[in-house]
C-alpha cells in the first residue's frame, strides 16, 4: 500500500510539473517576440517534463532506470550551457562584455578559490574560457553516456556501487570533475559581469537553475549515499527509488519557479507582429545549429571569426570581424547604456546605426536589412582579445 502511494504522488506531481512547464512553454512560443532570448528560455524551461518524465520512469521500471538516468543527465549539462549563452545574450553579446568591462579583473578570492593566482583579466579569453566550461560538459556526457552503456553490458556498472572493480566509481569521478568546472564557469560569468546582468534580475533565475541542477547531484552523489551508510537507505536500488521520488516532487516547485524566473508576460506586452508562427517557433528553439557552431568555434584553434545567430531567418550569419556585436543584440546596448556610459556607446556604435526605443522590431529589421553596412559592427581596430597568442 505505501508502495502504491508513493507511486501516486510521484505520478501526480510529475503530469502536474509536465503539464505546466509545456504550458508555460507555450506561452513563450505564441509569444516568441525575443527569440535570441526565448530561445534559450524554452530550453531551460524543458527541463521540466524530461527530469519528471525520465524520474518518474526509473521509479516505475527501474530495471531500466539506466536509461532514463542517462537522458535526464544529458539534459542536466545541455541546460547549464543554455543558462550561460542566456547570460551572455542578456548583457549584448561578447562584443559588449569586451568593452564594458575592459581593464577589470576578477581580484583573488577564497570565494572562487582563486586566492593562490594572479588576478583574472576580463577579456575575450575569459569568455571564451566561460563557453568552454559550459560545452566540455555538452560533449563529455554523451561520451560517459557510451562508456557506461559499453561497461553495464558487460556487468560492470551498477549504480550506486562505489566498488573499484565497478564502472560506476570511475564514471562518477570523471563527471563529477566536468560538471564542477561546468558550474564554476557559470559562476565566474556572474561574478564578472552582475552589474550587467542587474537589470535582468538574475539572482532569482540563477538560484532555481543552480539549485534544480546542484540538488539532483547532491541528492544522487552524496545525500542518498550518507542515508544507505548510514541505515536509514537498506541498499541501492531503494535510494535511486528515493531519488527519483524527490525529484518528482521537486519538479513541481520548479515548473511553479519558472514561472516567476521567466515569465513570458513580458514577452506578451511587446509588438505582436514581430513573433512568428507556432511550428516556426518550435523548430528555432529546438534547433541545435547554435551549439553546433559554437562548439567548433570555442574550440577551434584560431578564435578570428565569430559566429552570431541571425532570428530574422532562423540560421546563422558569420561575420569575419574579430569582435563583433550583431543588431538583435544592440538593443541591449541601448538598454544599458546608463552602465556602459554614453561614449562607449557612441563609439562603438554610430547612432545611426540602431533604431530609436519607439521604432517597432520589424521597421528596425526591415530598415537594417537596406544597409549592408548595418550587417555587423567592429568593436576593435586592434588586434581582437578573442585571438589566441
Amino acid at each position: 500500500m505505501a508502495q502504491i502511494l508513493f507511486i501516486l504522488i510521484a505520478f501526480a506531481c510529475a503530469l502536474g510539473a509536465s503539464c505546466l512547464a509545456i504550458w508555460h512553454i507555450y506561452r513563450h512560443l505564441i509569444n516568441y517576440t525575443e527569440p535570441i532570448y526565448q530561445r534559450y528560455i524554452v530550453r531551460i524551461i524543458f527541463m521540466v517534463p524530461v527530469f519528471s518524465t525520465m524520474s518518474f520512469m526509473s521509479l516505475v521500471t527501474s530495471n531500466k532506470s539506466i536509461y532514463y538516468n542517462s537522458v535526464r543527465e544529458v539534459y542536466e549539462a545541455w541546460v547549464i550551457y543554455n543558462f550561460l549563452s542566456l547570460c551572455l545574450a542578456w548583457v549584448g553579446g561578447p562584443g559588449v562584455v569586451v568593452t564594458s568591462l575592459s581593464g577589470q579583473s576578477i581580484k583573488p578570492s577564497w570565494f572562487l578559490m582563486t586566492c593562490c593566482l594572479p588576478p583574472m583579466p576580463l577579456d575575450g579569453r575569459f569568455i571564451r574560457r566561460c563557453k568552454q566550461g559550459g560545452l566540455q560538459f555538452i560533449i563529455l556526457k554523451p561520451i560517459l553516456l557510451v562508456v557506461t552503456f559499453m561497461l553495464y553490458a558487460k556487468g560492470r556498472y551498477r549504480d550506486g556501487i562505489f566498488d573499484t572493480k565497478q564502472g560506476y566509481l570511475y564514471v562518477t569521478i570523471i563527471y563529477t570533475i566536468s560538471y564542477s568546472l561546468a558550474l564554476y564557469a557559470l559562476v565566474l560569468f556572474y561574478v564578472a559581469c552582475r552589474d550587467l546582468l542587474q537589470p535582468f534580475k538574475p539572482v532569482p533565475k540563477f538560484v532555481i537553475i543552480k539549485s534544480v541542477v546542484f540538488l539532483t547531484y547532491w541528492q544522487q552523489g552524496v545525500l542518498v549515499f550518507l542515508a544507505a551508510k548510514l541505515g536509514i537507505i537498506k541498499s541501492a536500488e531503494e535510494a535511486a527509488d528515493v531519488q527519483n521520488f524527490a525529484l518528482c516532487v521537486e519538479m513541481a516547485i520548479a515548473a511553479v519557479g519558472h514561472l516567476y524566473a521567466f515569465p513570458y508576460n513580458h514577452y506578451a506586452d511587446m509588438n505582436r507582429d514581430a513573433s512568428g508562427d507556432l511550428r516556426g517557433s518550435l523548430i528555432h528553439a529546438l534547433s541545435f545549429n547554435d551549439v553546433l557552431h559554437d562548439t567548433v568555434h570555442q574550440f577551434a584553434p584560431t578564435y578570428h571569426d565569430y559566429i552570431l545567430y541571425s532570428t530574422e531567418d532562423g540560421g546563422t550569419t558569420k561575420y569575419q570581424t574579430r569582435a563583433i556585436i550583431s543588431q538583435q543584440e544592440m538593443g541591449v546596448v541601448q538598454n544599458q547604456s546608463h552602465m556602459l556610459g554614453s561614449s562607449i556607446i557612441d563609439d562603438a556604435y554610430p547612432s545611426s546605426l540602431y533604431s530609436s526605443e519607439s521604432e517597432s522590431p520589424n521597421s528596425a529589421r526591415k530598415r537594417l536589412k537596406e544597409s549592408e553596412s548595418t550587417k555587423s559592427v567592429s568593436l576593435f581596430d586592434v588586434p581582437s582579445p578573442f585571438s589566441q597568442s
